[in-house]
């Protein structure tokens, strides 16, 4: 044991002293490594960071969730529009329907909203999401509340005149979002008390129909006193939320049926609904970013191989310049697995400390990047052992050959060649 931490510790301080003595050779060598560490680090860590917060986005929307609604939620050129533009727009009275019909369903809730004008006193904020929900709507999706309360059971049964605003909206309208509750707002020339603050939940990647910084959410009761909800330029939704344990694809099927019985549709009849998967939105991602990370991947493979040549280079050269006491050792017994094991590494040492300063600049860059984006990047700790990991690796491939010649060496020659 004490053999083998004397092995590293002499090879580490050799590789020190070879970048030491030989600065520009070396840091010539090792930039491959460090730029290729940097890239594939870089992109896994960022892929990393951005699929987390895109998958958090969509669990927002709904873990185990189905949205059922007039709309397919899938994109791309071929989408289909023309098949859906005319269908039935889904409705409140078929929420009951659901809680009655299903057996696999947890909660069942109805989402409406439009666009309109919030005012106070003489401010004015244009262009605010107002959404209207049912009584299960935060027992299906997160409402987390800054300050004030969320809605009541009796609010949402007499339809009374109060809402629950956003952190953005409450921020602009009063300065500080705390001084919102009890004041009135006005949109379309309705009033409403606010009752509570959503806490501030920051920018969406998947395009979320609940904007909590900038909407008002209304109780379906209150909110259909006011707005014809049948009108087709409103954007109704139902959420249906699983039991504990009941995979989402069973409550689609069950949905299914349901559906097609509210709607009273035909065995020949094609569905006039779409049933949207929030867990299948979320698996989707996944070909997304095994893409970027098999294009980063690739990237730093080039400079990786050019980096490993690199090394080989410095450590053809260390042999050679330290063939007399490769000789030396050799003569007074040094065998040629403890040579062979030294010279491997050091090999490693150069490529780990390569690494190192690659992944301190992902590091630097991660930090100033946080501030510009609208998520954190941050480098898990796997990913640091995977680097550390590939430069061992290459090292050890780099220096196999050089170290291999020296631990060959005839000792009489090569105390001879000095």
């Amino acid at each position: 044991m004490l053999k083998l931490l004397s092995i590293l510790w002499n090879s580490f301080k050799m590789s020190v002293q070879e970048l030491h003595n030989n600065k520009l050779r070396s840091s010539l060598s090792l930039i491959g490594i460090s730029f290729g560490i940097f890239c594939i680090i870089g992109v896994l860590a960022t892929v990393a960071s951005l699929k987390k917060k895109v998958q958090t986005d969509i669990m927002a929307l709904g873990s185990n969730t189905i949205y059922v609604d007039k709309w397919q939620y899938s994109g791309g050129p071929d989408y289909p529009w023309w098949k859906f533009v005319n269908r039935p727009l889904p409705k409140y009275n078929e929420v009951k329907f659901i809680k009655e019909k299903s057996s696999l369903a947890e909660y069942a809730s109805y989402s409406n909203s439009v666009n309109s004008n919030l005012l106070y006193t003489n401010f004015q904020m244009n262009n605010i999401t107002v959404n209207c929900v049912s009584e299960d709507f935060n027992k299906i999706q997160t409402v987390d509340i800054y300050a004030g309360r969320y809605l009541t059971d009796n609010e949402f049964l007499r339809g009374n005149p109060v809402t629950v605003i956003g952190y953005e909206n409450a921020l602009q309208l009063f300065g500080k979002p705390e001084k919102a509750v009890g004041k009135v707002v006005s949109f379309d020339g309705h009033h409403a008390t606010i009752v509570g603050v959503i806490a501030k939940e920051g920018q969406s990647f998947v395009g979320s129909p609940f904007d909590y910084d900038h909407c008002v959410i209304l109780s379906y009761r209150y909110f259909a006193s006011l707005y014809n909800t049948n009108n087709t330029d409103l954007q109704p939704a139902i959420l249906v939320k699983a039991r504990e344990n009941v995979p989402s694809t069973a409550l689609v099927d069950e949905l299914e049926g349901i559906m097609r019985q509210v709607r009273k549709l035909s065995p020949s009849q094609d569905d006039n609904f779409a049933l949207n998967d929030i867990n299948a939105l979320s698996a989707n991602t996944d070909g997304l970013f095994a893409t970027l990370n098999i294009a980063g991947a690739v990237i730093a493979f080039l400079s990786l191989i050019v980096g490993a040549f690199g090394v080989a280079n410095i450590m053809f050269v260390t042999v050679r310049e330290r063939t007399s006491q490769i000789g030396l050792k050799k003569a007074i017994g040094a065998k040629k697995r403890t040579i062979l094991t030294e010279f491997l590494l050091e090999s490693a040492f150069l490529c780990v400390i390569g690494g190192l300063v690659g992944l301190t600049f992902v590091w630097l860059l991660a930090t100033a990047l946080s501030f510009v984006l609208p998520f954190a990047i941050s480098i898990p700790p796997n990913i640091i052992f995977l680097a550390l990991s590939i430069c061992i690796i290459l090292g050890v491939l780099s220096g196999i050959i050089p170290a291999t010649i020296a631990a060959r060496m005839n000792p009489v020659d090569a105390i001879r060649s000095k």
